[in-house]
C-alpha cells in the first residue's frame, strides 16, 4: 500500500510541475543553407517537410561589416517574424515565395515566435585581385535567436540560444576598371581616373613639389594622410571632370571609400616618377600598399598598383 501511495504521490508531483508551458519538441536546421525569396523579404530554410522562416526587412542586412562584439539586435515582433512550419510531405520554396503560395502539401503545424531577439553579425567575404589585393564579393550574416519563445499547439517552446545560421548577400561590385591615363582637374589640383560611373581621386597638398617639371632619378613620394587624400567614389551614372568642377545634383553618389592613413615606410605610399616626353613632362603615379575603408569594411588595393600617367607642359 505504501508503495502505491508513493507512486501516486510521485505522479502528482510530476503533473504539478508540468504547467503546459514547455514541450520536449525540438527543431534543428543547423545543416541547412538559408535562401531568400526573390520578391519577398523572407529568408527560409527547408528540410524535408519542415520549414524555418525569418520574415525581416532586406534593409536589415547592411552592405558592411558589424563592429567586433556589436551585432545588429532586433526584437521579434510583427515586423521581424520567426516561424516554424511542418507540412504533410516534402515542402519547397513554392510554399512560401510566390504571391499566392502553393497549398500542396498542406500545412499540418505552425509555431510562431512571440518573444525574443534576433542578433546578426555581418562579416566581409574576400576574393584576391592583382598585386596581392583583395575585393569584397559577399557579406556573410550569422543569425542567432536569443530567448526565442514559440507558441506551439502544445504550449510554448523556449530556446535560450537558437542558431539560425549563415545567410549570404552579394556585395555591390566595384569594377575598378580604370585605364592608365589620368587627368588633372581643370578647376583645382586633383588628379582623376574615371571609368564610367567610377572615380578614383587623388588630392594632394604638395602638388607643385610632387609633380615638379623635372626628371626624377629616384621616385618622389608622399604619404596618404589628412592632407594627401585618395578616394574611390561610385555614382549612379557616368561622371567626368566637369561634374566635379560644377557638382550638379545628379548623378548621385552611391558609395565612397577612403584610403587609410599611411604607416611610415610601410603603407599608404604615393610614388611619382617623372620623365620627358618631347618638350613636355610625363608623371607616372603608383600606389604602394593602400587599404580603403568604408564604415567597418576594408579592402586592400595591392602591394604596388599603377594609378596612371598625365602630361604637363612647362
Amino acid at each position: 500500500m505504501k508503495r502505491i501511495l508513493s507512486i501516486l504521490t510521485l505522479l502528482f508531483i510530476i503533473n504539478a510541475c508540468d504547467d503546459g508551458d514547455l514541450t520536449i519538441d525540438t527543431i534543428d536546421f543547423s545543416e541547412v543553407t538559408a535562401k531568400k525569396c526573390d520578391l519577398k523579404d523572407i529568408i527560409y530554410k527547408v528540410k524535408d517537410s519542415e520549414m524555418l522562416i525569418l520574415a525581416i526587412p532586406a534593409t536589415t542586412f547592411p552592405n558592411d561589416q558589424t563592429p567586433d562584439g556589436t551585432p545588429i539586435t532586433l526584437p521579434i515582433n510583427t515586423t521581424n517574424q520567426v516561424i516554424y512550419r511542418q507540412y504533410s510531405s516534402t515542402v519547397s520554396s513554392d510554399n512560401i515565395c510566390p504571391t499566392v503560395p502553393s497549398a500542396n502539401p498542406s500545412l499540418t503545424e505552425e509555431w510562431k515566435a512571440t518573444a525574443g531577439t534576433i542578433q546578426i553579425t555581418s562579416t566581409a567575404i574576400y576574393a584576391p585581385t592583382t598585386s596581392n589585393g583583395t575585393k569584397i564579393t559577399n557579406y556573410n550574416h550569422y543569425i542567432v535567436f536569443k530567448n526565442v519563445t514559440f507558441q506551439t499547439p502544445n504550449g510554448t517552446q523556449v530556446y535560450e540560444n537558437y542558431v539560425f545560421g549563415n545567410y549570404t548577400t552579394t556585395a555591390t561590385a566595384l569594377a575598378f576598371g580604370f585605364d592608365t591615363e589620368v587627368q588633372k582637374s581643370t578647376c583645382d589640383n586633383r588628379i582623376f581616373n574615371f571609368n564610367g560611373s567610377e572615380a578614383l581621386i587623388l588630392d594632394v597638398a604638395n602638388y607643385a613639389t610632387l609633380f615638379e617639371n623635372a626628371v626624377t632619378t629616384t621616385p618622389r613620394t608622399a604619404v596618404i594622410d589628412s592632407t594627401n587624400k585618395l578616394t574611390y567614389q561610385l555614382y549612379s551614372n557616368t561622371v567626368n571632370d566637369t561634374y566635379f568642377c560644377t557638382t550638379p545634383t545628379t548623378p548621385v553618389l552611391s558609395q565612397e571609400w577612403k584610403a587609410d592613413n599611411s604607416v611610415t615606410d610601410v603603407s599608404g605610399i604615393i610614388e611619382v616618377t617623372t620623365t620627358t616626353l618631347w618638350t613636355d613632362f610625363q608623371h607616372t603615379i603608383r600606389f604602394k600598399k593602400v587599404t580603403f575603408k568604408r564604415g567597418n569594411s576594408t579592402f586592400y588595393l595591392g602591394d604596388d598598383v599603377l594609378y596612371g600617367s598625365f602630361i604637363t607642359t612647362p
